[in-house]
């Protein structure tokens, strides 16, 4: 079942270079799911693509029974940006000084081949494991998120089937592998607001309307707002103003209009709709004329949620403890994933993978020695759910 080894490196290694090698820019999964879906074939997985719109979803079972083990992930990366910046081609795997360079090589290339690798492991030693193994796999993670995980999730609940426990293999890790794993995270609500008013020069403001003056203060209330405390999980819920956008470019040019861009990343002290309603308040109590003409339009792009019980949280501390030697801390910090589609139907969740100190960015990289490392607490995980 195991590749073979080229160049002296390991398996987990290989494969997160062959699939840095497709140019897999969300939602493009340009043959990522190709490659791992002749591994899992040869593993015996029953293999059955998925694909809504212009996004490659892969669902993959073997077994029967429960409990229903999945590994979740997505192919598809963030574009590499200016490539003047970048020290080798982005999707030309380079290894140098003990990592590998590449666009999703932590991002999460690299865990999607850990995944594979420690399934390889676990089916040699173990091929008649009990309960069903599943494995999740999207190219729509990082950009819409529309047509991906939440669309599968979707399909395999209208069939009655549903997961016991998942392992997303979003790049967790702080200092070392395993030093922090993702039980929760908080929920995102985005907002946009337009505030009209009237354009004109701005020698003769008496004749002009501007709307970045009718909205100062306002954001200003919102940015001093305490939304709620957080709780013993997640911190406080957080506003945060991320676009404003007016004017033609000209100085001497009053704006017609203003758009407000901004989010919310909140916690379970609150929801979306309490959030909604408490914006609308305050815009209301700073329409001062009475005549502040503005639309609002909302985007939730996922709720709060949280793994507190269960057999996966035990289980992924002891293979970290087994492999790292070392105790994990549990955090609900960082954006959203594609967990928070998962976990709505009851599914322990938990968030493991490579160190984030490179996602996202210029030169992205992964230490190959946290890619085996990853895959050997994977292989552990398999070994304590399964039991």
């Amino acid at each position: 079942m195991t590749a073979p080894l080229l160049n002296n490196q390991s398996a987990t290694v290989e494969l997160t270079r062959d699939l840095i090698r497709c140019q897999s820019i969300s939602p493009n999964d340009a043959g990522c799911q190709a490659i791992l879906t002749d591994r899992l074939a040869r593993m015996g997985f029953s293999i059955e693509a998925m694909p809504f719109e212009d996004v490659s979803n892969l669902w993959a079972t073997r077994g029967e029974g429960s409990p229903l083990f999945v590994f979740a992930g997505h192919t598809d990366v963030v574009p590499a940006g200016s490539l003047e910046q970048w020290q080798s081609d982005p999707f030309h795997p380079v290894l140098s000084n003990g990592c590998l360079y590449g666009r999703g090589s932590a991002d999460m290339k690299g865990s999607l081949a850990a995944m594979i690798t420690a399934l390889e492991k676990f089916l040699n030693e173990t091929p008649n494991p009990k309960g069903t193994l599943g494995v999740l796999i999207t190219s729509d993670e990082e950009a819409d998120a529309i047509n991906g995980t939440v669309r599968v999730m979707e399909s395999l609940s209208a069939r009655g089937i549903s997961i016991d426990m998942c392992i997303v293999g979003e790049p967790s890790s702080d200092q070392q592998v395993g030093d922090v794993i993702r039980v929760g995270r908080r929920g995102s609500l985005g907002g946009r607001l337009t505030v009209k008013g009237t354009q004109g020069h701005v020698a003769y403001a008496e004749k002009a309307d501007n709307p970045i003056h009718k909205i100062l203060d306002l954001l200003s209330a919102l940015t001093r707002k305490e939304w709620d405390q957080g709780n013993s999980q997640f911190p406080p819920t957080r506003f945060q103003i991320s676009n404003i956008h007016a004017g033609t470019g000209a100085t001497n040019v009053i704006p017609g209009e203003v758009e407000v861009l901004f989010n919310f990343r909140f916690s379970t002290e609150t929801d979306a709709e309490s959030l909604q309603r408490r914006v609308n308040e305050i815009i209301a109590s700073h329409d001062l004329d009475s005549d502040l003409n503005y639309a609002l339009d909302w985007n939730l792009s996922g709720n709060p949620f949280l793994t507190t019980e269960g057999k996966l949280i035990p289980a992924t501390l002891t293979a970290i403890r087994n492999v790292m030697n070392i105790d994990a801390e549990l955090s609900t910090s960082g954006g959203t994933s594609d967990g928070r589609f998962i976990a709505p139907t009851g599914t322990e969740v938990v968030e493991l993978g490579p160190c984030n100190s490179t996602i996202h960015q210029v030169n992205e990289s992964v230490a190959t020695k946290d890619l085996d490392q990853l895959s050997d607490i994977y292989f552990e995980i398999l070994k304590q759910v399964t039991n």
